[in-house]
């Protein structure tokens, strides 16, 4: 019998979990990656050329049956010169939007989903105006190449404006209000190439120096889910989206306000593999083969914590509680997320209780 081949570009912690995911299901991975020894090559072929390489594209296509990415910042002109008739998804165009912030809260607009005011900055002049029109402070951030905290500042006085329009090469930038919001949450769902969508609950997350600390499902207001759900699902709709789809949102006086959205699986639906019935990762193969989608309903309740900057010198507290312990193989250095542990628990309560034991044993 002849294997399905899934073709990935990228092979970091994300390709290595699909990667897994894709052994359960007789589906062998080929990854596009230009490093050495990444974390998915335990899960499948490596061909090592940048992620821009017209010899690696064409290799990877002519070597599968899909084409699909684990992180958003794949060169869009480069998927498109994909050889001519090779299926990949998500399409071009969700990329696109995602990697330009300016382009993807348009079309949040468009959509109708609720966003925090912007402007679009390329010059001090007009971020003194955007300042004018938000009111200080503002979240000045680059429109592209930006992620887990980097790439942008808080402009807090009118004495910053110069200093942060420098500090981020002075255009192509977007100024955005300051929202005091309660906490962030995201919702994730997945869209079939004939598409059938299945949602996951609501997840609510913790971040610690923008980078994703902690995430908790389910969320506690069916409310806020649903309304979740239906935003997503326009921008699946409008995007002719395929794949697994996540919508980062702020949660401010009961209502959502879309931060960013990313078109691949997800930090914050980590959880999901030991905590759903059926994994993100696996509904992500499911979904761009046009496999039937696996059940999306809760276990029980769960939650991540990402393992930053190092992995665990004592594993007493990983070894007498309800956990799952991951670890993406990659070298220790400040801000680089090396693994993660999911937690299963019979209630909330007590999965919060354990998720705090196991943030204070990591982080002390």
């Amino acid at each position: 019998m002849t294997l399905t081949k899934v073709g990935i570009i990228g092979a970091g912690q994300l390709g290595q979990m699909l990667g897994l995911a894709a052994q359960t299901l007789d589906i062998e991975c080929v990854f596009l990656d230009p490093g050495d020894n990444p974390p998915a090559a335990c899960t499948g072929e490596i061909l090592k050329y940048a992620f821009d390489s017209d010899e690696g594209l064409s290799k990877l296509a002519n070597s599968v049956d899909v084409v699909t990415y684990e992180f958003e910042n794949v060169p869009v002109e480069a998927v498109r010169r994909l050889p001519e008739g090779t299926p990949v998804y998500p399409a071009p165009r969700a990329l696109e939007v995602a990697q330009d912030r300016l382009f993807e809260k348009t079309l949040f607009q468009t959509l109708g989903i609720p966003v925090p005011e912007f402007r679009q900055v390329d010059s001090v002049h007009d971020l003194r105006n955007a300042c004018d029109d938000l009111g200080l402070p503002v979240v000045l951030k680059t429109r592209k190449l930006g992620y887990d905290g980097k790439g942008q500042v808080i402009v807090q006085r009118e004495s910053q404006i110069d200093k942060a329009v420098a500090s981020l090469g002075n255009s192509d930038l977007i100024a955005e209000q300051w929202v005091p919001f309660e906490f962030e949450t995201s919702a994730i769902g997945a869209r079939t190439v004939s598409g059938k969508i299945r949602y996951y609950p609501l997840t609510v997350n913790e971040h610690r120096n923008g980078i994703l600390h902690m995430s908790r499902a389910p969320g506690e207001s069916t409310v806020l889910e649903e309304k979740g759900n239906a935003y997503l699902e326009r921008l699946m709709l409008e995007l002719d989206y395929v794949g697994v789809l996540a919508l980062e949102l702020f949660v401010k006086n009961g209502e959502l306000l879309a931060n960013e959205f990313a078109p691949r699986v997800h930090n914050s639906g980590h959880w999901t593999i030991e905590g759903a019935e059926t994994s993100q990762f696996e509904n992500h193969l499911r979904a761009i083969l046009d496999m039937p989608p696996g059940r999306t309903d809760m276990k029980s309740p769960a939650g991540m914590l990402n393992l930053i900057g190092k992995m665990p010198g004592d594993l007493t507290h990983f070894k007498t509680t309800p956990c799952f312990l991951h670890d993406y193989g990659k070298s220790a250095r400040p801000g680089r997320k090396l693994g993660h542990v999911t937690v299963i628990a019979h209630s909330p309560a007590e999965r919060d209780s354990i998720l705090k034991k196991l943030d204070k044993s990591q982080n002390p």
